[in-house]
Formats: C-alpha cells, sequence, structure tokens
C-alpha cells in the first residue's frame, strides 16, 4: 500500500490548524502532487484504486495523481482516513494548542477533539477494508499528516523511531498481511527532495 500525505494548502502556510476544516492547495501543493505522481510512475506504482480522505485538499491531490496515472478509475472518498478532529482548536495557529500539532495523544479529547489510538485504529480498520476488496492488490491512500503519522505509529514495533513530521506528499510505503490483517511501514520519501 501506498499512502501520500496531500500537497500544501493555504492553511499550512499560514500555520493554521486544520483537521476537519479545509483549505485548498496552493500552487505549490498542486506541484507537490505531480511530482508526487511522477515519483510513483518511475517506481512502477500501478493501483488498482485510489482512495482519498473526503475533505478538498486531499481529493485535489488524489485527483492529480490519478490523472498523471493515467488511472481509469475513479478516485473513491474513504471517510475512515480523513484528518482527526482538533476540536475548539481548528483554524487556530498551532501555537495555541496545548501539545504538538502532529502528536497531541490524548490531549486533545477534552476540547472535543480526537484522540491519537482512536485516529490510528480507525485508519488501519479502513485501509484494511480497502485493500481487502476483490482485485485490490495494490492501494494508493491519500490522508493527512496527523493521521498518517499515526498509522506508521501503529505499525511499527513499540519504541521504534517514527518521523516526527511528514512533509506535504510525502509517500509513504506499507506491506499489508492479509493473513493477519495486519499493516508493516516499510519506509518513507520525499518525492520533492530527491532528484533522480
Amino acid at each position: 500500500m501506498y499512502l501520500l500525505r496531500h500537497g500544501q494548502t493555504e492553511f499550512n502556510v499560514r500555520k493554521l490548524v486544520q483537521g476537519r476544516c479545509d483549505s485548498p492547495l496552493t500552487e505549490l501543493g498542486e506541484q507537490q502532487a505531480h511530482t508526487a505522481a511522477a515519483w510513483l510512475a518511475a517506481h512502477g506504482v500501478e493501483p488498482d484504486a485510489i482512495v482519498s480522505s473526503p475533505l478538498g485538499r486531499a481529493m485535489q491531490t488524489a485527483r492529480i495523481v490519478a490523472s498523471e496515472l493515467s488511472f481509469v478509475g475513479e478516485v473513491r472518498p474513504e471517510p475512515g482516513i480523513i484528518e482527526r478532529a482538533y476540536g475548539s482548536f481548528e483554524k487556530g495557529p498551532h501555537d495555541a494548542l496545548p501539545c504538538d500539532v502532529w502528536d497531541p495523544g490524548e490531549a486533545l479529547v477534552p476540547f472535543g477533539g480526537e484522540g491519537s489510538r482512536a485516529l490510528a485504529e480507525r485508519m488501519v480498520a479502513a485501509l484494511a477494508a480497502d485493500i481487502g476488496e476483490p482485485g485490490v492488490r495494490t492501494l494508493l491512500a491519500v490522508s493527512h499528516g496527523s493521521a498518517s503519522r499515526q498509522l506508521i505509529r501503529a505499525t511499527l514495533p513499540a519504541g521504534a523511531e517514527y518521523p516526527k513530521r511528514l512533509p506535504n506528499c510525502a509517500v509513504m510505503v506499507f506491506d499489508f498481511d492479509e493473513e493477519a490483517r495486519r499493516f508493516t511501514f516499510c519506509g518513507l520519501h520525499d518525492p520533492a527532495a530527491i532528484t533522480g
């Protein structure tokens, strides 16, 4: 499975919290999506299915990538991989949060936000169902920074290092064990930082 973070958005530039709220891709964000698609194509990735968080920034990224890969199917919205809810901190500045914006643990729950355990569980469940669909051997999913970090964390051995932040349009690679219904994190690639 290939998991892609969406391209840069206006809120990313302004350092505003965007969980369930949305803001459009910037021109750079669109270019990042094209670059990620070129990286996927150069590495022979031919998805059988493409799913995306239903938020506009992820769907826009997914549609650019699908077009660049000449994907003939539809990009399917997958609510299970939407970004975490940040509760009352949505649309506010990153530095207003009482915790790390990228890895808040359970600190947002009292403010109407979503905890990391619940987020990881729904990400695993949704993506396992998607990759388990008939005819799907290679899945491409487009999601978000905090949601993707929690999936990485859930698929690594306890205590293993995981990325502090994920660049926009980072490509994460996972193996999926059909019998155990378990993902294993295999690596992270930043197509914008790779030359060649």
